[in-house]
């Protein structure tokens, strides 16, 4: 898998430096002692082994699993204790002792347990369906917090730029080789910086909230820096991830169960039409005669307002049949339109990292060089210079979003497809 690396902090970033007077070594200190690496695979078995939400999803799916054989398994029997008395020529006295069994009618308890089963499946898959939900989220938090760390490096090294053009402006206006206002400009320039830098900061520590918040950790825990996001080309086309999400969607499975179990549903209220059993054996004693004997009785569990009840019950088994047709219907159009969004998106953002690495962020630090160099004699004014300079910045900015959105869109993708589909 081919990967398209970007370094943020780039040789003409050393060069300015030298240029205008910043000591280089001081600005390489300051960048070699970033945050510690924070590594998105440790994350992702932390959170799948630690997220309540994945925790509860599974648990939900074992219960569903416990109700299986409960639905394969025969009502609990009765048993019964009496005592008889009746006055005949020959009096019949003494205690009575039996059970009973309820027996459904043939069939009737393989669907409840294919039923039982098809919402199993169906929680297994929703299972599923949470963890990669829950694991996207958590990819696209680490690719926010990522963007907003290289925002905050590229804003940063701006700063020091902006400081000593506002050093190099008041001397030249000392002198008498520039005007009051490239000084001013200067100092709402950087007082700009420090706002953007504030609002980096805040956004940082509500994504450290929100990772935490993820893993199940309490949400002021440390966290470190991001590895550098890599951009990993989008190799399937279209209809080969639709394809995928036919055969390997967990949601669109989940939704593929629901409609398995409204068809076994039908198919059992039908069978409720045909009556239910009740079987008993009565043991009996004649303490007067002393002899024992037996009854054995067989009850039939008559239909009889089968117009509504077993009618009814036939109508809303249909009625919730078609229900999960339409939301399995449903799903398909969601997971197909975001799937065409996502593949949209990171292909857009693929064509916009291309542009903005090998075009507009070269010629921009072209342009801010040249602009430096006219500056330092005289020919280029000083809002030009500054132009450059905030050109530049926004163009770093714009890759490292551009990088972030093309991965984020591609967390996204896995979530519906049920896992990594490159």
């Amino acid at each position: 898998m081919r990967h398209i690396p970007f370094k943020s902090y780039s040789m003409l970033g050393l060069f300015l430096l030298f240029c205008i007077g910043v000591d280089p070594a001081v600005a390489a200190e300051k960048h070699a002692s970033a945050e510690p690496v924070l590594d998105l695979n440790t994350l992702v078995r932390e959170a799948t082994e630690n997220n309540p939400e994945i925790k509860a999803a599974r648990q939900r799916w074992e219960a569903s699993k416990a109700v299986v054989p409960q639905m394969g398994t025969l009502p609990d029997p009765k048993a019964q204790v009496g005592y008889q008395r009746m006055p005949m020529l020959e009096p019949l006295e003494g205690p009575m002792y039996g059970i009973g069994q309820e027996i459904p009618f043939p069939g009737k308890l393989q669907l409840r347990e294919d039923m039982a089963s098809r919402e199993a499946e169906r929680m297994e898959a929703d299972f599923a369906a949470v963890g990669f939900r829950v694991i996207a989220r958590l990819k696209e938090a680490y690719f926010d917090l990522h963007f907003v760390h290289e925002s905050i490096d590229v804003v940063e090294r701006n700063k020091l730029l902006l400081m000593q053009f506002e050093k190099t402006a008041t001397a030249r206006y000392a002198v008498g080789k520039a005007v009051q206002q490239d000084v001013f400009r200067a100092q709402v320039e950087i007082s700009r910086v420090l706002e953007r830098l504030a609002i980096l900061e805040q956004r940082k520590e509500s994504l450290h909230a929100d990772v935490n918040r993820i893993l199940n950790r309490p949400p002021s825990s440390q966290l470190g820096a991001p590895h550098e996001v890599p951009v990993t080309p989008l190799t399937r086309s279209l209809a080969e991830i639709n394809t995928l999400l036919e055969t390997s969607s967990p949601l669109l499975r989940a939704s593929a169960k629901g409609v398995e179990r409204g068809e076994q549903a039908v198919a059992l209220a039908r069978r409720e039409y045909y009556p239910d059993f009740d079987l008993s054996v009565l043991g009996l004693r004649n303490d007067r005669i002393n002899d024992n004997g037996y009854q054995l009785m067989l009850g039939v569990k008559i239909p009889l307002y089968f117009a509504t009840k077993q009618r009814e019950g036939v109508r809303e088994a249909r009625a919730l049949r078609e229900s999960a047709a339409q939301d399995l219907q449903t799903v398909r159009q969601m997971l197909l339109f975001q799937a065409k969004d996502n593949v949209v998106q990171a292909q857009r953002a693929e064509r916009l990292i291309k542009l903005l690495r090998d075009a507009i962020i070269p010629q921009a630090g072209l342009a801010l060089e040249s602009a430096l160099a006219g500056y330092a004699v005289g020919k280029v004014d000083f809002l030009t210079l500054l132009n450059g300079l905030l050109t530049l910045q926004e163009s770093e900015l714009e890759l490292h979003g551009e990088m972030v959105a093309h991965e984020k869109a591609l967390a996204r993708l896995e979530e519906l497809v049920g896992g990594s589909f490159q």
